[in-house]
């Protein structure tokens, strides 16, 4: 993302300016996501994350410094994860899976949206009015970005959210010794992402492939939408 945007051959105001929608898109992101988590914990009866203040639309409290970072250098990454308490829940693993999804899903429903409000832009309108067009590429970037968190936060790695979803289908004794994993979460994801720059399995390349899949159909729902 950011790369992308100060590698280009832009005046110094403009990247600035997309810089700034980029910060905008990212944070609504984020916020987005997290609060759909602690919203769906407790409503499925777990008070923790009112009770630490992430049921907020502050970023504040939801942005995870390094995560937020690599979601603005490369369209991926991940926010502070919600505390969740599986006790609360009437049905444990299945509760946890619910809360686990209600991030990812938001993030796609988010860039559905964001689609659609750039199917409103009348191509002509588009590029003869600033504004407008930086409007465009602020919904542009809020469903690459919606997409990316919703995709990466479905890898099967313990504390991601795929790891949750995974495990609510796995026998109790398998499913205690998966969630352990989580304390070596961050050290797995930073294998896979090395993994994904220095060898053969480029996490990054695939991510972007289901990106623009998910994108092109949601392009395909509004009768096509043009795609910058």
């Amino acid at each position: 993302m950011l790369l992308d945007i100060w590698s280009q051959s832009e005046a110094f105001h403009a990247k600035l300016i997309y810089t700034l929608i980029t910060l905008v898109a990212l944070l609504a992101t984020l916020v987005i996501h997290e609060l759909c988590h602690g919203l769906s914990a407790y409503a499925l009866g777990d008070p923790t994350a009112r009770r630490d203040g992430r049921l907020s639309l502050n970023p504040l409290r939801h942005i995870e410094p390094f995560g937020a970072l690599l979601m603005l250098l490369v369209g991926f990454g991940w926010a502070k994860p919600v505390s969740v308490n599986p006790r609360f829940f009437e049905k444990p693993k299945r509760d946890m899976a619910l809360t686990a999804m209600a991030g990812p899903m938001s993030n796609f429903l988010l860039a559905f949206i964001a689609v659609g409000c750039m199917k409103l832009f009348p191509p002509a309108a588009i590029f003869s009015n600033n504004y407008l067009w930086y409007l465009y590429q602020f919904f542009s970037y809020m469903a690459i970005l919606s997409t990316g968190l919703g995709l990466f936060n479905l890898i099967p790695i313990p504390p991601l959210d795929g790891s949750k979803v995974l495990a609510a289908f796995l026998p109790d004794r398998i499913y205690w010794r998966y969630m352990s994993l989580e304390r070596y979460g961050m050290l797995l994801l930073a294998g896979l992402l090395m993994l994904g720059r220095y060898g053969s399995v480029n996490i990054f390349g695939f991510i972007a492939q289901m990106q623009n899949g998910i994108l092109n159909l949601f392009s395909r729902a509004f009768g096509g939408v043009i795609w910058i």
